[in-house]
């Protein structure tokens, strides 16, 4: 295997146990804070961070206007309205099911390259993706048959789901973005940089008003939970991803995506003591075949083509 490819492969992989945890960790930190407050705490870590990055090694800025203008629009759509809405979601779902429906990544992504980049995918292909959104919609209702009819939770659902469309969006920005010679480092810490000016005006005068009460009478617990979102589901995560999607084919960072329930959903079962209900498992095994036969037909296609 290609030296490159290997080490983007493993990158990916400590993204995926790092992103998997992340969905028990969140709601169980917004047990202690709001969404809001939540994102803004951890956007300014991000941004102590990123500034110690700017220092050391420069803000090295795209010279090309557009590029520049992707690069922010990027920052914007990844740090405030995916992680947004994933945090609002996560707020009023399981983690469970918000780690399911975010595995979901690469069927989005090969879907907007079939309507937006004109790419071609095979019958067989075709069939996968619908059988696996199929099971997503089973996954994103599963709230209603949980509940006895009740809408509770689905809301939760939907908002994740829209965090999924999004950051399908930041995937393929970002690919341009760092073909045209922006470094992982520079996009990760500008993004987290944006987040939190984008944020703080709507969450900083509740925290003032409060005296700062809001964040110094949460247990420490709860700030741990925020530390872990900053530093490793956010700096040290996002800066690995980047490299690796600058060195391999977006829809092959995409397929880590399907690692996140392995690694998170024992976590939340175990810690948070959440169940996994019976059309839960249906979405998951539907999910499962409809992304077998879309990713192996295309695995033996590649194999062939070598």
């Amino acid at each position: 295997m290609n030296p490159v490819r290997k080490h983007a492969y493993i990158e990916l992989l400590v993204v995926s146990l790092i992103w998997g945890v992340a969905a028990p960790v969140i709601k169980f930190t917004l047990g202690g804070f709001s969404p809001g407050v939540f994102l803004t705490y951890r956007f300014f870590i991000s941004s102590v961070i990123a500034l110690f990055f700017f220092i050391f090694f420069g803000l090295r800025l795209p010279k090309d206007r557009k590029t520049l203008i992707f690069l922010i629009l990027n920052g914007f759509l990844l740090s405030t309205v995916s992680l947004g809405l994933l945090f609002l979601g996560t707020n009023k779902t399981t983690s469970v099911d918000s780690n399911l429906i975010s595995a979901m990544a690469p069927i989005t992504i090969v879907i907007a390259g079939i309507f937006f980049l004109k790419e071609h995918v095979t019958k067989k292909e075709s069939v996968g993706l619908l059988i696996a959104l199929a099971g997503t919609l089973i996954t994103i209702i599963e709230p209603v048959f949980r509940n006895g009819g009740s809408f509770s939770g689905l809301e939760g659902n939907l908002l994740v789901f829209a965090s999924v469309i999004v950051a399908t969006a930041t995937a393929v920005l970002a690919k341009k973005i760092l073909r045209s010679g922006v470094d992982a480092i520079t996009a990760t810490n500008l993004s987290f940089v944006i987040g939190f000016l984008t944020l703080a005006p709507f969450t900083l005068p509740k925290i003032f008003a409060s005296n700062f009460q809001i964040l110094t009478s949460i247990p420490l617990k709860y700030h741990l939970g925020v530390f872990y979102m900053a530093i490793l589901s956010g700096t040290l995560a996002y800066i690995l991803w980047h490299r690796a999607e600058k060195s391999i084919e977006i829809s092959e960072v995409g397929l880590f995506a399907y690692l996140y329930p392995v690694f998170g959903a024992p976590l939340s079962v175990l810690w948070l003591g959440e169940k996994i209900s019976l059309p839960f498992m249906i979405g998951a095994v539907i999910i499962a075949v409809g992304v077998f036969l879309a990713e192996w037909k295309k695995k033996r296609y590649d194999t062939s083509s070598k």
